[in-house]
């Protein structure tokens, strides 16, 4: 068989880079993306692509080069992700508009770029992460929490829409791990958020690459349309 291709956005990030490290020790290729921070070397056959996720045109270009490179697409993890805090009646309209662009518009439109691509192929996966915010909503986050929403409403329709082409699409809706945008909250919130969690830890990173693990596999092609949740009891 071929092996698969599997896209990562937002790559050199603290989750993306983790989800990198795990899929080079197996038989795979990877598309990388990333914006801002330099691309880093990966032991299987990859490559990296430049874009910002803000920009339309840039995201078409993204998806082209990956195609005319790989020539077809197995797997997209819609990982990349930004937050603008504020409170809701103090962000600016600017910061909003940011957030929901590489949240939310820039998956979207990834996903209608790869699909007839995977349509034709009759296999598929994709992937994309959300968090417990959209789900149960935290202070400041309006626009991060409205993005992640967005995903979860977008995973749920495009599955319906290609139930029936071998392509199943799925969301993770992530608690606070020990990886990822964490690493932006202060260590006294740190200690708030886990005091808040039921197990009174973070999660582990394993959690999250073992579950996309399943979620690509041949074993999971039942799967379709759902929101899993990881977050050590935070929401259920």
């Amino acid at each position: 068989m071929e092996r698969k291709v599997i896209v990562i956005t937002g790559a050199t990030g603290g989750l993306g880079s983790e989800m990198v490290k795990h899929f080079e020790q197996q038989n795979v290729r990877l598309a990388l993306h990333t914006f801002q921070q330099e691309p880093f070397d990966v032991a299987c056959e990859h490559a990296w692509f430049k874009a910002d996720l803000r920009d339309p045109q840039q995201i078409d270009t993204l998806i082209a080069a990956i195609l005319a490179n790989f020539g077809r697409i197995d797997v997209l993890i819609n990982n990349a992700g930004i937050s603008k805090n504020g409170m809701s009646w103090k962000l600016s309209d600017a910061d909003f508009n940011e957030v929901v662009a590489v949240n939310l518009t820039a998956p979207f439109k990834l996903i209608k770029g790869f699909l007839p691509k995977m349509r034709d192929q009759k296999s598929g996966r994709i992937i994309s992460i959300s968090s417990v915010v959209a789900q149960t909503g935290v202070v400041g986050t309006a626009a991060y929490a409205a993005s992640k929403a967005g995903l979860i409403g977008l995973t749920k329709t495009v599955s319906k829409e290609t139930a029936t082409n071998g392509i199943t699409v799925n969301c993770l809706a992530l608690g606070y791990f020990n990886v990822g945008m964490i690493d932006e909250v202060a260590p006294e919130m740190q200690a708030q958020i886990i005091q808040a969690i039921p197990q009174q830890q973070l999660g582990s990173v394993a959690t999250i690459l073992a579950t996309i693990d399943w979620l690509i596999s041949k074993e999971a092609d039942y799967i379709t349309g759902q929101t899993i949740s990881l977050n050590g009891g935070l929401f259920n």
